[in-house]
Order: C-alpha cells, then sequence, then structure tokens
C-alpha cells in the first residue's frame, strides 16, 4: 500500500514509498533503502492524526455540552407549564417550542455572523447562514444557537398568560437575531471589547483587553442571564400585570396582590431538575420549612450565579457565591411584589439579579492560578484575591461592573422601543375577555388536558364584528343517582 499522499508529499518522500517499507525502516531507520526524510516525516503524520483526534474531541464535546443546555429548554417548558395556570398551558408550551425552532433559523441566518464573523469589536460581518464557516466548526455554531435559545426562553415565563403570539414572535427574533449576538461578541469573542480572552499586545482589533483583564463570564451569567433578565424585566413593566395580581377588573388597587399559584408542583420540580442537570453546576440547599416554589427558584438562581465564575472560582467560593444567589432571588422577588412588577414564574429574580450578583461574583472570587489556566493572565484575579496578597487593585470588578451596565443598556434599549411599539399597534397583550379565557381556549381551540368527568368551562366563540370570546359557560353539575 502506497503512503498517503499528503504525506509524501508534505515530506518529500520518494514516489512509490510503501507502507511496509516505512514500517520496516522505522524499526531499522540506518537501513540503506531507507529515505532520509524517514523519521520527520512519521512524526509529521503521527502529530497530524493527533491533531485529527483533539479537533474530534473537541466537536464531540461541543455537541455533548450543547444537547445537555438544549435539554434545558424541556427544563424551561416544564417549569414555565407547572408554574403557571391550567388554562394558558398549552400557548407556553407552544412559546417554548418556536423558541427552539424559529431561534434555531434566526441564530442560522444572521445571529452566530453578528456574534463570530469576522469584522470589528462590535459586531461580525460574514459568515451569514454558516456562509464562509469552516464545517469543522459546525458543532460550535450548535453549542452557541443552544445558549441563544435559552436567552429568548428566559423572557417566555414572565409575560406568561397575557402576550400575545405575535409580539412574542417578534421580539424573539430581534432578541436572538441582533440584541444577544452583540452581545456575545463583545465578551465571548476573543476580537469583543469586553472579551477576556483577548492576549495583550496581541496585534488584533484590540490589543488589550478592558483594564488589563477583560470581563470574567465563561458560561453566562450576563451574557445569557442578565441579557435575558434585563429583556424580561423591561416586556413585564411595559405590558403590565395579569389581572387580578394587583387590581381588579375595575382596574381597582388589591389590598394585597392576588394569589396565582402554578397549577402543577410536579411540572415545576421536574423542570428544575432537568435545568439542573442541563446546567450541571453547583447548588446549595438549606434545611427548614419554606415554600417549595421559592426553593426551587433559589436553587435555580444559585445555578445563575455561579455560572460565570464557573471555571474560575474554587468549590469553597462555589458555594458562597450560590448561598448569596438564593438570598438575591427572595430579596428581589418581594421587591418585585412590592413595585407591582409582575412575573409570572419569578424569572427576573432568577436571571436578571442572580446574572447581575455572577459577575460581581466573579470579580471578587476568581482565583489567580484559575485564571491562568483558562485565561492565560493572573495579574489581576478577584479581588478579594488582589486585596491579600497583591496591593489591592480592583480591576477585574471594574471590568464586571462595566460589563453588567453594558448589557442592561445594550439590551433595555434596543428592546424597550420595540416593546413600546408593539403596545402601540396593540399587538403586545391579548384582550382582557381573552385573559380571563385562558390562552388556551381563546388561541389554541382547548385545554392542554382532556377531561371525560368533567367539560371545559368555557367555550370560545368568535364573531366577525368584535373577534371576542363571548361566552363563559357553567360546568354541569353530576346527577345523583339514588
Amino acid at each position: 500500500m502506497l503512503l498517503a499522499e499528503p504525506y509524501a508529499t508534505k515530506c518529500f518522500l520518494p514516489a512509490g514509498t510503501t507502507a511496509a517499507q516505512l514500517s520496516t525502516c522505522l524499526l531499522n531507520p540506518t537501513a540503506t533503502n531507507c529515505p532520509g526524510q524517514l523519521l520527520p516525516c512519521m512524526f509529521d503524520a503521527i502529530a497530524l492524526k493527533f491533531t485529527d483526534l483533539e479537533l474530534s474531541i473537541d466537536s464531540f464535546f461541543l455537541v455533548t455540552s450543547g444537547a445537555l443546555v438544549f435539554l434545558m429548554q424541556a427544563g424551561f417548558a416544564m417549569l414555565c407549564a407547572g408554574s403557571i395556570r391550567e388554562k394558558n398551558v398549552r400557548n407556553i408550551l407552544l412559546k417554548n417550542m418556536l423558541d427552539a425552532a424559529v431561534g434555531a433559523i434566526v441564530y442560522f441566518l444572521i445571529g452566530f455572523a453578528f456574534a463570530y464573523g469576522d469584522g470589528g469589536v462590535f459586531i461580525g460581518s460574514n459568515q451569514f447562514a454558516l456562509g464562509m464557516l469552516d464545517p469543522k466548526l459546525y458543532a460550535t455554531w450548535f453549542f452557541q444557537w443552544a445558549f441563544a435559545a435559552t436567552a429568548a426562553t428566559i423572557v417566555a415565563g414572565t409575560v406568561a398568560e397575557r402576550c400575545k403570539m405575535e409580539a412574542y414572535i417578534c421580539y424573539s427574533v430581534f432578541l436572538t437575531g441582533f440584541v444577544y449576538p452583540v452581545i456575545t461578541r463583545a465578551v465571548w469573542d476573543s476580537r469583543g471589547w469586553l472579551s477576556a480572552f483577548v492576549s495583550a499586545g496581541s496585534g488584533g482589533p484590540q490589543n488589550y483587553p478592558l483594564f488589563g483583564v477583560g470581563m470574567v463570564d465563561f458560561a453566562g451569567s450576563g451574557v445569557v442571564h442578565l441579557t435575558g433578565g434585563t429583556v424580561a424585566l423591561v416586556a413585564a413593566i411595559i405590558l403590565g400585570p395579569r389581572i387580578g395580581r394587583f387590581t381588579d377588573e375595575n382596574g381597582k388597587k388589591l389590598k394585597t396582590p392576588g394569589d396565582m399559584p402554578g397549577h402543577s408542583v410536579s411540572l415545576q420540580v421536574l423542570g428544575t431538575f432537568l435545568l439542573w442537570f442541563g446546567w450541571y453546576g453547583w447548588i446549595l440547599s438549606e434545611e427548614g420549612v419554606f415554600d417549595l416554589t421559592a426553593v426551587m427558584n433559589g436553587a435555580l438562581g444559585g445555578l445563575v450565579a455561579i455560572t460565570a465564575g464557573t471555571a474560575t472560582v474554587y468549590p469553597w467560593a462555589a458555594v458562597v457565591i450560590g448561598l448569596i444567589g438564593g438570598c438575591v432571588y427572595i430579596g428581589f422577588s418581594n421587591l418585585l411584589i412590592k413595585l407591582q412588577i409582575d412575573d409570572a414564574v419569578d424569572a427576573i429574580p432568577v436571571h436578571f439579579a442572580n446574572g447581575i450578583w455572577g459577575c460581581i461574583a466573579a470579580g471578587l472570587f476568581s482565583a489567580p492560578e484559575l485564571m491562568a489556566t483558562v485565561y492565560g493572565k493572573s495579574q489581576y484575579a478577584g479581588w478579594f484575591y488582589q486585596w491579600v496578597y497583591e496591593d489591592g487593585r480592583a480591576n477585574l470588578l471594574y471590568a464586571e461592573a462595566i460589563g453588567v451596565i453594558y448589557i442592561i443598556g445594550w439590551s433595555a434599549g434596543l428592546m424597550t422601543p420595540l416593546f413600546l411599539l408593539l403596545k402601540m399597534l396593540n399587538l403586545f397583550r391579548v384582550d382582557p375577555e381573552e385573559e380571563e379565557a385562558g390562552l388556551d381556549v381563546s388561541h389554541h381551540g382547548g385545554s392542554a388536558y382532556s377531561r371525560s368527568a368533567l367539560t371545559s368551562s368555557f367555550v370560545a366563540r368568535r364573531t366577525s364584528a368584535d373577534n371576542l370570546v363571548k361566552s363563559v359557560v357553567d360546568e354541569p353539575k353530576d346527577e345523583v343517582v339514588v
């Protein structure tokens, strides 16, 4: 068998060199019929084989990790479905499906190009629809798309039970296709102005990272969760609360917020465990008597908080960050109620508040030796380490703070006009009658659950005149047979 042409050409071996001859000469390189370039060529061939193996392992890792992240979509779907009322389950599940489907198309066409295409520090300018992208990097696209879909899903839970489908598709496309990719480029791409992956004096578009270190957000406390949480907060404020949450049907303020518990604790717990498994991160729980929903969201808040510094903090710091993350969730959840901001699934305290805390925590607890391993620089570690071992400079903490401000400003600055426009065009919120009846009946033809013993409480009947739900039918009473 002749030696593969690339190897023979690269190493200048005589034409017709066979694999058997190479094997013989490898054992006895001093034989007279052995080409002088044999050993260098063999080592080059072995190096190329190891390079191919490394690429295969990297691709396998990215696809496997991406699949775990994508599994979180099932977690979000179950958590959202269980956290809302029964009459809106079909609607929220459909929106979660659209996050994956529409998000994949939009991120394929433009999102990935804006985030990782060639260009400047702000945005990419090629690789649209993966054109000009090395096929070896397709696994990278899959991995990044799974994160992009997550950012949009965060918003779905917050505006559940009252957001129109048209509005949902509009903001999901804009968020996945433009808002999120620009933030991704700033923090995760080595050319981004916030990136910690930039090497000092590299000669690239940005020679030096921000404050000499850049923003540490290894897995997305800021990029994914703070972005989604900011958009969710803006959407909740503009959209307004659900009917009966803070005001009655006549708009009169309630003395105490109306209780709107989710219809299925089982789905909530299942969703939490799916998210936990997909995160594959740290979590801390305490003993005692707690509201189950608060415990589950506190766990998710801890996961969000550790996401930024997951590669740069030690386990003891992860425990501290997770514990504080649970407290941050509880405090911010109570604050939203005081401000009368209605979040159907408490996504804002989990993702927005703990997204901020996670980034700040990375600026406090990142260890210098771990920073050197991940980012190739250790002169500016977490502020606690700088204070104890160095001169107390808080460069990394400053970079984290700038990153948080940028993410909030960019997300809110772009999404607020969109939400206001949708509201002005009456495309944002469903009609009160439809909201009362439930989006499953008024928009999807019936409840998500089929019950043989009971009939539906509502009958959706549209007319060409007003296109609204017209009647509510009482449930029939069971007859007693004596």
